[in-house]
């Protein structure tokens, strides 16, 4: 029995129409979009966004910084085909990878990387020096005597040269001459005593 071209053609076309629908069907979840996306630069990053095309389970991610640092913060959350993932900020600049696991509705599991960049991203302030004193108060204190100006002048030290024997003698010297007026007045009454004597006796007969 011969076929006619026209129904050839008709049944080529109704197999590839059956193949076609039955593709999406065969077809695994798969990511969607990320925000970050891959490849992007951003300033600023608080959390990692996941969606997929269905609804995904066990989802695991991992945001790694310069030098390998881990800089997700906690678990991340499911809803429904979209995954969150806090991240502990700010970010400083550099390059980041977010690598992600989960598992399909039908049980495949679905891995990948995207890679991103942050650039741009506030620096913490820098600790305040310590204030100057202003003109007032330096002026005030260059007024005010310090305690070293202010407390009298010490008695002069024995010379360089001078041992402890020669401090010794002055000292004693010093300590010599002081009553010097003692000597000089009972010398005097001394004095005036014999004059008395001496009167008393001429005036007799």
């Amino acid at each position: 029995m011969k076929r006619s071209p026209l129904a050839a053609l008709t049944a080529i076309l109704a197999a590839l129409l059956v193949l076609g629908t039955a593709a999406p069907a065969l077809a695994h979840d798969a990511l969607k979009s990320s925000s970050p996306a891959k490849g992007a630069e951003v300033d600023a990053l608080d959390e990692v966004r996941l969606e997929f095309t269905n609804k995904v389970r066990m989802p695991f991610v991992i945001v790694r910084g310069p030098g390998d640092a881990q800089v997700q913060s906690g678990k991340p959350e499911l809803d429904g085909a979209v995954v969150r993932q806090a991240v502990k900020g700010p970010l400083p600049d550099g390059k980041y990878t977010i690598a992600y696991r989960v598992v399909s509705s039908d049980g495949h599991p679905i891995e990948g990387e995207i890679p991103f960049r942050v650039k741009g991203a506030e620096t913490p302030p820098a600790s305040p020096s310590p204030e100057s004193p202003s003109p007032e108060a330096s002026q005030s204190a260059a007024a005010s005597p310090s305690p070293e100006a202010s407390a009298p002048a010490s008695a002069p030290s024995a010379p360089a040269g001078q041992t402890s024997l020669e401090a010794d003698e002055v000292s004693s010297a010093q300590d010599v001459s002081f009553p010097v007026w003692l000597i000089v007045v009972i010398g005097a009454l001394v004095g005036i005593g014999i004059g008395f004597l001496l009167s008393a006796r001429r005036s007799k007969p």
